[in-house]
């Protein structure tokens, strides 16, 4: 079974030990990332370092100022935590130590970009704004993206790209010093929390139908009783019980149709940049209404233009995320399944021969390992073997 580790090009640079050491997992190919939000990581190996801060969301190469000279957003190039042509730099070593390098490409999170542009960004239903989620409505906002997945998915020596947070972003984040657990919402009423109201998401309800500001306070409305409570009710059900199946129904229709024209957007910019061949993959979560950094999608739609997805099958998950799209599989569509091997972050390493042999009983075709760099040695000693025991 095809497996393939998600690495940060500081793993790589600066480390002589490092493509070595990957390639002794026994993983066939690395998805390495080429564009990334902010972060803070350990590299519990790296001879010259332990934490790297990236401060934003970066491109991790030198961005083309000639192809971004039109466009009224453009990426940023990263700081000191990944300088010059990093990506190209760990890229050429893992291909010298026999691994397949696929580009690893964040799109609609970017908390700078919300920041010093907010008109760009995912405005709630009581007028807060998330700087971090850039409402993909916006025609400047979807052309940035699609350019972005295009330059960053097609760097030299990549032979694919998995593209994730191609699609909505909400309230879910992994927000600095996060506090807004106090209350718990559950699925639905984290949707109406992710509920746009921009301009042209409110023009976007309009137009078929809705009034945007008795939708927004029929939002405020249905999320009332939560805020004393706590909801924990989930499924498309509890929202169109909370909001009204009409009000639902007109959400759901806008913002599906805004998330599928940008994934058939970004994979297209891919394709007419790529050489035949080059494979396109999407993060992804087959409840179309979902948000993050694995964008709900439509599975017959997301598997009829890209070459496969890439599901969140940790903790007892994969059941739920790969039987959707198993109907639509054609023969060549990947369908990967991807475990937290880190088990300082929840991650089970212990158990990945077992859970990788289920996922691949329920139809997954290839595996992910999340994350390779981030991961003890110990963490990396569990991975290596069960990668020998499923062969």
């Amino acid at each position: 079974m095809r497996a393939s580790a998600f690495l940060y090009p500081w793993d790589m640079v600066g480390d002589p030990d490092a493509p070595a050491r990957i390639a002794d997992l026994g993983v066939q190919q690395v998805t390495l990332a080429s564009a990334y939000h902010s972060t803070r990581a350990l590299t519990p190996r790296h001879p010259r370092h332990r934490i790297v801060t990236a401060e934003h969301a970066a491109v991790l190469y030198p961005p083309d100022t000639g192809r971004w000279a039109g466009h009224e957003l453009r990426p940023y190039p990263a700081g000191d935590w990944a300088p010059g042509d990093a990506h190209g730099e760990a890229a050429a070593a893992l291909a010298d130590a026999g691994l397949d390098v696929h580009t690893w490409v964040i799109l609609a999170h970017s908390s700078r970009l919300g920041a010093e542009r907010p008109d760009t960004s995912v405005v709630n239903a009581y007028g807060d704004r998330y700087p971090w989620a850039p409402c993909i409505a916006r025609p400047a906002v979807a052309a940035y993206l699609a350019e972005l997945a295009a330059e960053a998915a097609v760097r030299p020596g990549a032979h694919g790209t998995e593209l994730e947070s191609c699609g909505w972003y909400g309230l879910a984040h992994l927000h600095a010093h996060d506090k807004i657990a106090g209350v718990g919402l559950g699925d639905a009423a984290q949707y109406l929390m992710s509920l746009c109201f921009c301009p042209v998401c409110r023009q976007g309800y309009e137009g078929l139908g809705a009034d945007p500001d008795e939708l927004a306070a029929a939002v405020r409305r249905a999320l009332e009783p939560g805020w004393a409570t706590g909801s924990a009710e989930a499924g498309r059900p509890a929202v169109e019980k909370l909001l009204g199946a009409d009000l639902a129904a007109v959400t759901f229709d806008w913002r599906g149709r805004t998330a599928r024209a940008l994934q058939e957007a970004a994979v297209a910019a891919v394709r007419a940049e790529a050489a035949p061949g080059f494979q396109v993959l999407l993060h992804a979560d087959p409840v179309p209404y979902h948000t993050g950094a694995n964008a709900g999608v439509d599975p017959a739609h997301i598997l009829g233009i890209a070459d496969g997805v890439v599901l969140p099958c940790s903790g007892g998950a994969a059941e739920a995320m790969l039987t959707p799209f198993v109907p639509h599989r054609t023969g060549s569509s990947v369908l990967a399944a991807n475990f937290n091997v880190v088990g300082g972050m929840g991650g089970s390493p212990a158990t990945l021969a077992e859970d990788a042999a289920r996922a691949a009983g329920l139809g997954a075709t290839e595996l992910r390992l999340y994350h390779a760099g981030l991961a003890s040695d110990a963490d990396l000693t569990a991975v290596a073997a069960a990668l020998s025991r499923l062969g």
